[in-house]
């Protein structure tokens, strides 16, 4: 997406209301608890969800937000808040336990911070830990859940991961490097005020490397889980709070000039999750599947090499959290 589209797209189109029905679904957001993951989860509960899990870093803030949302659609019992620290590899896997017997029809991977302080968490830089490793991990440890949902209610889960159109701003040379990940955990090195940018393009690469891994086990003879990504495109939220300098200070202008409202930012993820089959191992734009928006690298010959490398590199790094992860993209016959 060039600056010229990004620019059409910001200030010309506008999401559709989402009008999909979601009774009888259970649907799980990470980082709800305000910005569009706060709007989606409204949406969804007007769109008549049977069940909604909202993990959040902090319970209290979860449950603040579970309330609010009561309040604001009339809706109560229906609200499950789970705590989920996306920099902690522990409650990853703690929370993706408490899955392990839920029906999930779908997962918004929404959770993601934007900083250029360099910060260590879980062994990673902390842009790379949350944004990326950890919501692989918690993604592929959701597995087995969503394959005996998909067994016992006879449905498509659906994993959607929130990236950004910002990723076409950077072709990541660093895929050439022995090791992708250690190159960019290096505080000398790392170019902060690129790494949020950085870490979405990550992300689609990795999403479509997940989606082609589960095709290409897939049981019976078809994936039955659908895993997509896509852009919210330039919303108005608390994600630049901890962006400095002269980036914080454009971004901002950015923002009062073209960001959508947060409302209008939740309706893609609710899109996201609404599109079938169609948009497995596809990209999002505008609420509809679009493989123009993405960026030249990603589409070509180039990105699928660097996409297959990275994901080798990222399950080395996932196999030391938790041993033996690679079987959970096998289905158990």
């Amino acid at each position: 997406m060039s600056a010229l589209s990004f620019l059409y797209s910001q200030l010309f189109v506008e999401p559709p209301v989402p009008t999909h029905d979601f009774q009888g679904q259970t649907v799980i957001i990470t980082g709800s608890n305000r910005g569009i993951g706060f709007e989606a989860a409204r949406h969804l509960l007007r769109l008549n969800v049977s069940r909604l899990i909202l993990a959040a870093r902090s319970a209290e803030k979860g449950q603040i937000a579970a309330d609010t949302l009561e309040q604001l659609t009339g809706r109560s019992g229906v609200i499950q808040v789970e705590e989920l620290d996306m920099a902690n590899q522990e409650s990853v896997q703690e929370f993706a336990t408490r899955m392990e017997m839920c029906r999930i029809d779908a997962v918004l991977l929404n959770a993601g911070i934007y900083t250029h302080d360099f910060v260590w968490a879980d062994n990673h830089e902390s842009t790379l830990t949350v944004n990326v490793i950890n919501t692989f991990l918690l993604a592929i440890l959701l597995l087995p859940a969503l394959r005996r949902s998909s067994k016992t209610w006879v449905i498509q889960p659906c994993i959607s991961f929130v990236a950004s159109d910002r990723h076409v701003m950077y072709d990541l040379p660093e895929w050439k490097t022995q090791n992708t990940f250690q190159v960019l955990n290096d505080r000398q090195q790392a170019r902060m005020h690129e790494r949020y940018p950085i870490s979405k393009l990550l992300e689609i690469l990795l999403a479509r490397a997940m989606a082609k891994q589960l095709d290409s086990n897939p049981p019976n003879g078809t994936s039955n889980i659908i895993v997509n990504s896509f852009t919210p495109g330039y919303c108005t939220s608390g994600l630049i709070e901890n962006v400095h300098g002269i980036t914080g200070f454009a971004l901002w202008l950015l923002s009062k000039a073209t960001a959508r409202t947060t409302e209008v930012g939740g309706r893609t993820l609710v899109a996201a999750i609404a599109q079938g089959d169609k948009s497995h191992g596809k990209y999002l734009n505008d609420g509809h599947i679009d493989e123009s928006a993405l960026s030249p690298f990603v589409r070509s010959q180039e990105g699928i090499l660097a996409m297959e490398k990275l994901w080798e590199e990222l399950m080395e790094i996932l196999e030391q959290k938790r041993p033996g992860i690679g079987l959970l993209l096998s289905p158990v016959p």
